[in-house]
């Protein structure tokens, strides 16, 4: 069973960070591309960061430069590196597997002093 498990957000201050995790079980990782996501109330979820297969990453233009997708493919392990956090970025982030449709259950980081 293909399963995705999000974790590490929480409250943090402007320009702050956080490193979320995606811990992935019933599939390899490094067989599939991986995205994250995020979304706020009332709003439709918004696609943040991707990477695929061969490693090659992009990122929402207002990402850019402060957040970093990466993988632990021994791990199987999949992270979102949050620099210089800005309120706006506050949200329910998931990781998602596109083939086949899966989300993890999603993690809230919140962003404000």
């Amino acid at each position: 069973e293909v399963q995705l498990q999000a974790s590490g957000g929480g409250l943090v201050q402007p320009g702050g960070s956080l490193r979320l995790s995606c811990a992935a079980s019933g599939f390899s990782l490094s067989s599939y591309g991986m995205n994250w996501y995020r979304q706020v109330p009332e709003k439709a979820r918004e696609w943040v960061a991707l990477i695929t297969v061969s490693g090659i990453t992009n990122y929402i233009d207002s990402v850019k430069g402060r957040f970093t997708i990466s993988r632990d493919d021994a791990k199987n392990m999949l992270y979102l590196q949050m620099n210089s956090l800005k309120p706006e970025d506050t949200g329910v982030y998931y990781c998602y597997r596109p083939i086949g449709a899966y989300w993890g259950q999603g993690t809230q980081v919140t962003v404000s002093s």
